[in-house]
């Protein structure tokens, strides 16, 4: 059967009347709907004839109406948010180009692109002969750098597979990312030979903690090769002492990995460079791009200090039909676990490019600012509790009402009737037996009307909550 066919026009009228609408930046972030209700809202079987391409001009349609509005500055829900149109405009060229980043003569632009954002990031580093490759995330990236790790202490692990009398020993921050765990596993190595070093009160690893870990693993027998330092914790957004753990990694001959997947960015900005010092001898470094710099999902990093670490990783690479012997550009495939693999560069760099080094470093700055208000607001607001000292964009708190409840389902059921309200989406997390309402300031537009509009939109649902309870 004849199936018509829509405009371009059709298409990118959908998109546009989304992203400039009025929700975009201020109103509601998602129409609540679950997940029978939302098969009953658009039908997502598909059939055997398929359908005309004018149909999916309004599939898309309902898919943005019922999707979460990750661009409003109310979504304070994930450790990302925002529209970067720019960015967007990027991910645009991209996917019209459709390349793989394997090869230079598949991906020329995209391919310099590449290298030239891996050399401005290591100029952020302090990696005078570093190099890195965009991967499918902060936990691809934090795999790869423990894969580093491995390979330079058991080279032969490569090709004869992991050796288990070593009993090689990962050390983390007990507040660390999952993906550790993840590595460790997809790595032979296993979950159980990861060590979680103890944190202070704040969520930062404690050095020495650290050494203490190290020196009973190796009076055990076993083999320390690893240890991660976290820049920016899911939960309380803490900060690792970089600086005083360097020492420790280079006294024990251990690779030291840092993971910037969340906090990284705010190195862009020399006012919180601080929080880096020493990070020019660690290892390795994950930075992912779409989270506080707000690129749309997925622009991810990992940079490594010593250049040929990561075609060191790979072997078995020679394939002739790809990789070519007289070809004298770089191919990028030849380090990379990925064969076909996004160009993800070219949003980041049309971001950049459009925002420039200075205007990074105001909206990085802007944010911390807007973190800074909101916690003075929960200080100020008699009926809620700061749990944690502010340490970056995250602010943990919970609300605290006259009536005598269990505080932990109380502040659940505030944020789940919240979220379902469609005003304002924020998470939650727990602080030992505590519950916790996280914030997470990533938005790079926010003002400080969008913050105080939250804390309105969140008393107002606590106070109805508190009101059922006394009736």
């Amino acid at each position: 059967m004849s199936k018509s066919i829509p405009s371009f026009n059709d298409f990118f009228q959908v998109i546009e009347n989304y992203v400039s609408s009025p929700k975009q930046n201020r109103g509601d972030v998602v129409k609540y709907y679950s997940p029978s209700e939302i098969s009953q809202q658009i039908n997502l079987q598909i059939s055997e004839n398929g359908e005309d391409l004018a149909s999916l001009v309004e599939y898309a349609k309902k898919y943005l109406e019922l999707s979460v509005n990750t661009g409003s500055k109310q979504f304070l829900n994930q450790l990302f948010s925002g529209f970067n149109f720019p960015a967007f405009f990027g991910e645009m060229v991209a996917a019209s180009s459709n390349t793989t980043m394997a090869t230079f003569e598949a991906a020329p632009v995209a391919t310099e692109i590449e290298r030239e954002l891996i050399r401005l990031m290591n100029t952020y580093t302090g990696y005078e002969n570093g190099d890195g490759i965009f991967l499918t995330g902060g936990s691809n990236s934090n795999l790869i750098a423990m894969f580093s790790a491995r390979n330079r202490i058991f080279p032969e692990g490569r090709i004869s597979g992991v050796d288990g009398n070593l009993k090689l020993k990962a050390f983390v921050n007990e507040q660390a990312h999952y993906s550790f765990d993840t590595a460790a596993n997809l790595l032979g190595i296993g979950t159980e030979n990861v060590v979680k070093v103890k944190a202070d009160s704040q969520g930062r690893m404690i050095p020495s903690e650290l050494e203490r870990a190290l020196e009973a693993s190796i009076n055990k027998g076993e083999t320390p090769f690893f240890v991660a330092a976290t820049c920016g914790t899911t939960m309380l957004g803490a900060f690792d002492p970089i600086n005083k753990m360097v020492s420790i990694c280079q006294k024990y001959n251990v690779w030291f990995h840092v993971d910037g997947a969340f906090g990284g960015s705010l190195i862009l900005s020399p006012k919180y460079r601080h929080f880096f010092m020493g990070l020019e001898h660690a290892d390795s470094f994950t930075w992912d791009a779409h989270k506080v710099m707000n690129i749309p999902l997925i622009c991810s990093v990992i940079l490594v200090k010593q250049a040929g670490t990561l075609h060191h990783n790979i072997v078995g690479a020679n394939t002739d039909y790809l990789y070519h012997s007289n070809s004298v550009e770089e191919d990028l495939g030849e380090k990379s676990i990925q064969c076909g693999r996004r160009a993800d560069a070219v949003k980041l760099w049309f971001s950049w490019k459009c925002y420039g080094k200075e205007g990074y470093a105001k909206r990085v700055e802007n944010l911390m600012a807007m973190a800074t208000h909101a916690e003075e607001i929960v200080k100020q607001t008699p009926k809620l509790e700061l749990l944690v000292p502010r340490q970056s964009l995250n602010i943990c708190f919970r609300y605290v009402p006259k009536v005598n409840v269990d505080l932990n389902k109380f502040n659940l059921t505030i944020r789940e009737n919240l979220r379902k309200s469609g005003e304002s989406i924020v998470n939650y997390g727990y602080i030992g037996e505590t519950l916790a309402i996280r914030l997470v300031v990533s938005n790079g537009d926010m003002q400080k009307e969008d913050v105080e509009q939250f804390f309105q939109n969140f008393m107002s649902i606590a106070n109805q909550v508190e009101s059922n309870i006394n009736e």
